[in-house]
């Protein structure tokens, strides 16, 4: 059975590695309930942060789901339960982002997110492929 709840502590070594989140960040997420643990079988299967960007809207920074469960529908259980979710905060739009080389952008687009812009990241070390950003009204 899938299930999504918040993140624990204890749920650290899960979620923070040198790519995505310090465990600083991991604590203040924890804290103020803006990190999800995805589930299936109680077996932790993927993980979804998000930060307010402008202090007003909810911006999805992570989404991530083991590849074996991928393509089976999981990932568009848990896009609906924090878009519930935030609308039910009384948020009115939401925000993401993905780099253009990554297939979720065609996700996010049957999900009906709509392209926002994007930005050039050319600072070492933070290069990357063009980053584009993606909206949807709630």
């Amino acid at each position: 059975m899938f299930s999504i709840t918040y993140a624990t502590l204890e749920d650290k070594d899960f979620v923070v590695t040198g790519e995505n989140l310090s465990e600083t960040e991991f604590e203040l997420k924890v804290r103020d309930k803006r990190c999800y643990i995805l589930r299936y079988d109680n077996e932790r299967i993927g993980v979804m942060v998000f930060n307010l960007i402008f202090d007003f809207i909810p911006f999805l920074t992570l989404m991530y789901l083991h590849t074996a469960y991928q393509r089976k529908g999981f990932g568009k259980q848990a896009m609906l339960h924090w878009e519930t979710e935030m609308r039910s905060l009384g948020f009115k739009m939401i925000m993401l982002s993905t780099q253009v080389n990554e297939n979720a952008q065609h996700f996010y687009r049957k999900m009906g997110y709509k392209d926002m812009g994007s930005i050039v990241m050319d600072i070492a070390p933070y290069e990357q492929p063009l980053e584009m950003f993606m909206g949807k009204a709630l």
